[in-house]
């Protein structure tokens, strides 16, 4: 016998799985972003060994939170560390374990993506989680991004605890990628429409090693609009200007590659990241924080926390052959800011605010009229 309980399970389950299956990657519309070809789940997985996970936090008329892990490889990371570097595209932020990261070249722990309120907890349940799997052990560098979702989100109310992060890095896996209106992502906004979670990968040339450089954004920022040089935000008259929208907020970029590379380049492969930003109509405004966190993936160079050696020996590409990385980085992030907008939804929040998602129809009918879709749409 199906009891009332276990109906309103299976309608709760149907609605997600619909839900989920409505949702549509920019791709899927027949707009091309670059000229690089994306890996097979065009996403930051499809760099080998990367994982996400997302802990997403709806509840009443306020709660509208999460957070989304990202773990670079399944070893230990605080025993296999990973080479890394920051760039801070504008500094309004609250990100954690920047100094050591620039210091060291490295990273040793998953790296977490919350609201701004939630840094510390973020930080702490990083602690935990590395003790944990690491006895003796005194010091240990959290990595924690942020943007703020105090507009659709009680943010004041803390409502990020351990449990949530530790969940999210329990729940990290390959393959496809949650976007949207999920983990980091629930409560975001982005060139005035509801942001989210994206991602988006690229493969370089097999002359240049065939290697795969993946993004995942969590978008909440703003700016004038436009996808692949049609100016979106102009058309539908819906920018910034003086007295009108603030385009305050933030966007954190998370970049992975399988390429052998050091910290140096890494940060400027970062900096690339950034330019990506910038193709979609982001300016770095005053108030937004605006960070890449780009790591290297390569199992032959990772830094190991204990050796008998007192030699780190790798082998890293020289810089000569970067350009094609560059590229990748770019239009990686160019479409994965993209995805965030095209798969999140309405959202209704705090103090009953609303912030409508991006308006697709009209957004494609602009992109044929400048002929920016492909003919298979």
């Amino acid at each position: 016998m199906i009891t009332t309980t276990r109906i309103l399970i299976m309608a709760v389950l149907l609605v997600t799985i619909n839900l989920e299956a409505q949702i549509k990657r920019i791709r899927d519309y027949g707009i091309e972003i670059g000229v690089l070809q994306p890996g097979p789940n065009n996403a930051i997985t499809d760099v080998s060994g990367v994982t996400v996970g997302h802990t997403t936090l709806i509840s009443g008329d306020s709660i509208r939170t999460g957070v989304t892990a990202i773990l670079p490889h399944d070893r230990n990371i605080f025993e296999s560390k990973v080479p890394a570097a920051i760039y801070i595209g504008n500094g309004f932020g609250k990100l954690a374990g920047y100094s050591q990261v620039k210091e060291l070249g490295n990273i040793e722990t998953p790296i977490i993506l919350t609201n701004t309120l939630s840094v510390p907890v973020a930080s702490d349940a990083l602690i935990t989680h590395t003790l944990n799997a690491n006895e003796g052990i005194r010091s240990v560098n959290a990595v924690v991004g942020e943007t703020n979702d105090g507009w659709l989100n009680d943010i004041r109310g803390r409502h990020v605890n351990e449990d949530h992060i530790l969940s999210a890095i329990e729940r990290a896996q390959s393959g496809k990628v949650k976007e949207g209106n999920v983990g980091a992502g629930t409560g975001t906004i982005c060139f005035q429409y509801k942001g989210g979670i994206g991602t988006s990968s690229r493969i370089v040339s097999q002359a240049y090693g065939g290697y795969t450089v993946g993004v995942l954004v969590q978008s909440n920022f703003g700016g004038i609009l436009e996808i692949n040089g049609v100016p979106i935000a102009k058309e539908l008259d819906n920018y910034p200007t003086q007295f009108k929208y603030d385009v305050d907020g933030s966007c954190m970029i998370v970049v992975m590659t399988d390429a052998p590379l050091d910290s140096r380049n890494l940060e400027r492969i970062a900096k690339r990241a950034m330019m990506g930003l910038a193709k979609t109509g982001g300016i770095a405004s005053n108030g937004s924080g605006d960070y890449v966190i780009a790591v290297s993936t390569a199992k032959d160079n990772r830094i190991l926390h204990s050796s008998n050696s007192i030699y780190n020996e790798s082998k890293v590409l020289r810089n000569g052959t970067l350009s094609p990385l560059f590229l990748a980085a770019l239009e990686a992030t160019e479409e994965a800011i993209l995805n965030s907008l095209f798969a999140a939804k309405t959202m209704t929040g705090r103090d009953g605010h609303q912030i409508e998602s991006i308006p697709i129809d009209k957004v494609l009918h602009i992109l044929q009229k400048y002929n920016k879709i492909t003919d298979e749409y």
